[in-house]
């Protein structure tokens, strides 16, 4: 017997009074129209969707033609609801189910109908004894009566179908598939499940999947096969597509009647697909001068002359581009993306960021370079946690902002279908936050369709030093992924050290099958390339820098009295002191300056002292500015764009006419990470030496011109980096202010510190800021200490060590296995660790955050969300307009502000908690604040919570 020759037949025919659609529709929706309907959508996004290259691998994987893998697959789509042929479903809704429920044919028993029946599961329960019946290999059996998944193409199949809502679930042994009346009583008996198969017959009939695979699919083509089932079962799950094709009234099943439906569903198909924005991306072009309006610079000449002869036939390969900030790593990597992107015929590229700013900073970037580069469905979303309070198809930023056409920003912005949960990822092009990628290697619902997401598409890494541990050890999972998915990946850094480096490099080759490691070297500035194919790592090219220049580095060691600020006494060796001592030249002749702060309540007490101590800058219109994370949603973006506007790039290129106007930006680590802003001097509080390099890439990062800077910093080749550091002050002790916590490991503080005392005062960058950042956290760096200061560092170490372990060990425990390690139990894909909750997997390691909504009691009694009282607090029901108003306004404080709360505390209006994105938000109610909750910063408001004192003002949220 062939793969073509097993034939089941069936006397019964599919009965048309069985639902699948129902709710918000003008009548009940058979389910043989519903899954006929994902059938032809599935065809559709099989040949729109995926490149030849996958289709072609699918095939392979199952030992078919591709022709009859695209049958087959689609076959498959039209069975996922199979399991909605059961009683328990079909009473959910009564008056279509009493149509059936009383014939004998059915034989539904008292008891049957069960509560809690999920459709999904009864179609993974069912199909893995149809398709046995079918043909379909099932593979060797275990003693215990389960299956080995080797060779079970059956099994295989109906587990990924029954997680088509997002969970896998486990291997069936062959007593509960054999016994499933006893097992899952809520798929009925003999009746219905001759319906099931007499469906499953009619959607192999029409689809003409004749065809039996011999062999199952590995995990990555698996995710991608089940990524483009559950998206083709969303687009005809929109009421007004199955209103379209609602077949007429006494419509009965019969095989004329479904073969009409089965042309007019594929001939609507394609609009259906080409409506939602999901499609594929073109790369038009490989040739940097049609991508960019300026010519390469030696990093991107470089890339341009080398990289494409690296890049094999088929293009997947993974880049590492090592460069200082502001050499123009962005345009390097959208360059390396279109010919990696071109080569391996892939559909789109994600650009992944550390955080919500510089994502929100990078789109218009991306939106600019889409518009030159590439043709085709050009959908782009941004992607953050934040990002949705834009309205559905509203651009990142102001269509004119990007110098785009109304038309070409239409184009790319994402149909309102890509705005849906679970959908951004599906958009050809997209930038976002580096969690939501990483989320596709939590056990999360859904999660694989993130994989599926950035299957097929270029995937960018921007900062990739800038990730802890736990993220790390997610970020090399993921790329043993993409490297199995033979995804390209780019990766950009400017202070990756050289392990962290060969870790992201390995895991990429492990994912592309190649087990062994390889030596790698990363050159700085420079680049290397791992071909995906061959698994071969070039030799690293070191490239020059057009900015060369002499980081002048100044540590001035301070007593700490920040915390004293608002009312001790000036101290000469303290850090205040030495604070207004650097800032006093940038007030008196001009220009700008960064200071940097480890806490948001160090960067708001040192903001009202600066103020305090130089009236005459605070007093003018952007003469002082604060930034940092605790401000509401809304306050933080227009904060960060009047930054952006004031110390950015001048605009065109254009020859600057003079120096600024003295203005000091304070801030945290937001403004460390690709903002691309500019200052004359930065000043920092004492960081690891990695994030103090990333502050020092933002001073005299653009070339101003001889006229454009103030005559103290008129060498922009001597860029001056000042470090507050209270661990080299006699009274410091090597330990970190009490204050700091544990934002940086303490013996990555005191080895950086040691290291800056000496140093010669000044860092070769490019040159010597590889050898640096690698010298910080070598193992013979202790090596020359005094005893007492080595043991002591070598403790502060294990404990860093201990710490990285665990995080780097829980990330692998709670994270997907390798796709390697699949072996073919899809379920490994959704299984979760006990005692792993969801609310850990997507945090940062359950981090201690909280989100609060302030709201204003007015003299009127009216309460609003703003101070001034324009805007009165919506409900007690939301529109989308409200929800999005409502959501600018929710801000991130510590959760220990928020725990303990008192009964008699406010929560939030009963109807709001119904919004899954209102549900952990705090409302705290504001009156204006007198005395000591007032602080500075302009008008302030407060409200007790758990013994503590909330007040917002223009400094942001504090707690006293």
């Amino acid at each position: 017997m062939t793969k073509r020759e097993h034939i089941v037949m069936s006397d019964v025919c599919p009965d048309s009074r069985l639902w699948g659609k129902a709710r918000g529709l003008s009548r009940p929706y058979p389910v043989l129209c519903h899954l006929l309907d994902t059938a032809a959508v599935c065809q559709v996004l099989w040949d729109r969707l995926l490149g030849e290259g996958v289709r072609g691998r699918i095939a392979a994987a199952l030992g078919l033609s591709v022709s009859d893998a695209r049958a087959v697959v689609a076959f498959w789509a039209g069975l996922h609801d199979l399991g909605k042929i059961s009683p328990s479903f079909q009473a959910q809704v009564p008056e279509a189910f009493a149509a059936v429920r009383d014939e004998p044919a059915y034989g539904v028993l008292p008891g049957v109908v069960e509560r809690g029946f999920r459709h999904e599961v009864g179609s993974h329960w069912a199909l893995t004894s149809l398709l046995a019946e079918v043909g379909y290999p099932e593979g060797r059996r275990l003693p215990d009566g389960r299956q080995l998944l080797r060779g079970a193409v059956g099994h295989q199949v109906a587990q990924l179908l029954g997680g088509h809502h997002g969970c896998f679930g486990e291997v069936l042994r062959e007593r509960e598939v054999a016994r499933s009346e006893a097992y899952l009583p809520g798929l009925g008996g003999a009746g219905w499940a001759e319906q099931r198969r007499a469906h499953l017959l009619e959607v192999r009939r029409v689809t003409g999947a004749v065809a039996v695979p011999v062999r199952g699919l590995p995990a990555p083509l698996a995710v991608v096969v089940a990524g483009l089932v559950v998206v083709a079962d969303w687009l005809v799950s929109q009421s007004g597509v199955v209103e379209g094709l609602m077949p007429p009234v006494g419509w009965r099943a019969l095989p004329g009647e479904v073969d009409a439906h089965w042309r007019r569903v594929c001939g609507a198909a394609g609009e259906v697909v080409s409506k939602a924005g999901v499609g594929r991306a073109g790369f038009a072009t490989d040739r940097f001068e049609e991508m960019f309006p300026f010519p390469p610079n030696v990093l991107q000449r470089d890339l341009v002359e080398r990289l494409p002869g690296l890049v094999a036939e088929g293009g997947a390969g993974l880049l590492l581009v090592t460069a200082p900030t502001g050499d123009g790593k962005t345009e390097a990597a959208l360059y390396a993306a279109s010919v990696l992107g071109r080569a391996a015929g892939c559909r789109g590229v994600f650009v992944a960021l550390p955080t919500m700013a510089t994502s929100d900073a990078m789109f218009p970037r991306v939106r600019a370079f889409a518009e030159g580069a590439l043709d085709g469905q050009r959908a782009l979303r941004l992607l953050h946690s934040m990002a949705w309070l834009r309205p559905a198809g509203a651009p990142a930023t102001p269509v004119g902002d990007a110098g785009l056409s109304a038309g070409a920003a239409a184009a790319m912005e994402g149909e309102a279908w890509l705005w849906g949960r679970h959908r951004g990822l599906l958009a050809p092009l997209g930038v976002g936050t580096i969690d939501q990628v990483l989320a596709g290697v939590l056990p999360l619902r859904y999660g694989v369709l993130r994989l599926f997401g950035l299957a097929e598409k270029v995937f960018v890494v921007d900062e990739a030093h800038a990730y802890g541990p736990w993220m790390h050890q997610l970020l090399v999972r993921l790329l043993e992924w993409l490297g199995a998915l033979g995804a390209p990946v780019v990766l950009l850094s400017a202070t990756l050290t050289g392990r962290a480096a060969g870790s992201l490099v390995q895991a990429y080759r492990r994912g592309a099958g190649f087990e062994q490691d390889v030596p790698v070297e990363p050159r700085y500035p420079g680049w290397l390339f791992v071909n995906g194919r061959t698994g071969e790592v070039s030799a690293p090219r070191q490239v020059a820098s057009e900015r060369e220049r002499t980081l002048e580095v100044v540590v001035r060691p301070v007593v700490w009295d920040v915390a004293d600020a608002a009312a001790a006494p000036l101290r000469p060796e303290g850090r205040r002191e030495a604070l207004r001592a650097e800032l006093r030249r940038v007030v008196e002749e001009g220009g700008t300056a960064l200071v940097c702060c480890t806490t948001v309540a160090e960067a708001q007490r040192t903001f009202r002292d600066v103020a305090a101590a130089f009236p005459e800058l605070a007093g003018r219109q952007g003469g002082l500015r604060l930034l940092h994370s605790r401000y509401a949603a809304r306050v933080r973006q227009e904060i960060t764009a009047a930054c952006e506007a004031a110390y950015g790039k001048p605009p065109g290129g254009r020859e600057v006419a003079g120096p600024r106007e003295a203005s000091v930006l304070v801030a945290t680590q937001v403004a460390e990470q690709s903002l691309d802003l500019d200052f004359e001097v930065v000043i920092s509080d004492l960081a690891p030496l990695a994030q103090l390099l990333q502050r020092a890439g933002r001073c005299r990062r653009h070339a101003r011109g001889s006229s454009g800077r103030p005559g103290w910093a008129a060498d922009e080749a001597r860029p001056r980096l000042v470090v507050l550091d209270p661990l080299a002050h006699a009274s410091g002790g090597g330990r970190p202010p009490a204050s700091w916590g544990r934002v940086y490991d303490a013996g990555l503080l005191w080895r950086t510190s040691l290291l800056l005392a000496k140093g010669p005062g000044g860092i070769a960058v490019p040159d010597g800021v590889q050898r640096l950042v690698d010298e910080v956290y070598a193992e013979e760096f202790v090596d020359g200490l005094e005893e007492s200061a080595r043991r002591e560092l070598e403790r502060l170490d294990g404990e860093r060590a201990a710490g990285e372990s665990a995080e780097a060990y829980l990330a692998d425990l709670v994270g997907l296995c390798a796709p390697a390690d699949v072996g073919g139990d899809l379920h490994r894909l959704s299984r979760r660790e006990a005692g792993v909750s969801e609310e850990l997997l997507t945090t940062r390691l359950g981090a201690d955050t909280g989100r609060v909504l302030c709201v204003f009691e007015q003299g009127d009694g009216s309460v609003s969300l703003d101070v001034e009282g324009r805007t009165p607090l919506p409900g007690p029901s939301l529109s989308p307009d409200d929800l999005r108003e409502v959501m600018a306004h929710v801000a991130p404080v510590p959760g220990r502000w928020l725990r303990e709360a008192g009964a008699e505390e406010e929560g939030l209006p009963e109807q709001w908690q119904r919004y899954a994105v209102l549900r952990d938000v705090v409302l705290l109610r504001m009156s204006p604040a007198t005395g000591a909750a007032a602080g500075g910063g302009g008008r302030a408001w407060s409200c007790r919570r758990a013994g503590l004192t909330i007040s917002v003002s223009g400094v942001g949220l504090e707690a006293r």
